[in-house]
């Protein structure tokens, strides 16, 4: 897969999960993708790295798809290695429950196998996640 193929697929990720549309965003998921979330983030708080599309489903589409708005992430920089995108930009979204608005930098590192994606590991400020959704002591 080339440069553009790979950076193009992220691009597609992003833009589907600003839709909604986990179904698409798995379809470029390899069967067994690791899928890690920043250590200290509240949908992983024992920092598990889930497997399979059937367990990011259940703990973080299932989860996330209810409860946030307006999500994007607007990219920064992009760069990439012969195996992998590494994404630098920012969230921006308002969390439901709480009603308040997400602004945070982010970094994700996507790894790919035969034209799939292999892992994601994100890289975000989980204290101001956390404060977003509901945490009370953060400045």
């Amino acid at each position: 897969m080339g440069k553009a193929n790979k950076i193009d697929t992220i691009r597609r990720i992003y833009g589907d999960f600003a839709k909604g549309d986990a179904r698409a965003i798995l379809a470029t998921f390899a069967k067994d993708v690791a899928f890690r979330l920043a250590e200290g983030h509240p949908y992983n708080p024992d920092n598990e790295t889930w497997i399979g599309g059937d367990e990011i489903t259940k703990h973080f589409f299932e989860k996330a798809g209810a409860e946030w708005r307006n999500w994007s992430f607007t990219i920064h920089e992009v760069i990439e290695t012969a195996d992998a995108v590494v994404v630098e930009g920012r969230y921006s979204a308002v969390y439901e429950p709480t009603g308040r608005e997400l602004d945070a930098q982010g970094c994700h590192v996507w790894r790919f196998h035969d034209g799939k994606i292999a892992s994601f590991h994100q890289y975000v400020n989980t204290a101001r996640v956390q404060h977003v959704m509901g945490a009370q002591d953060w400045n």
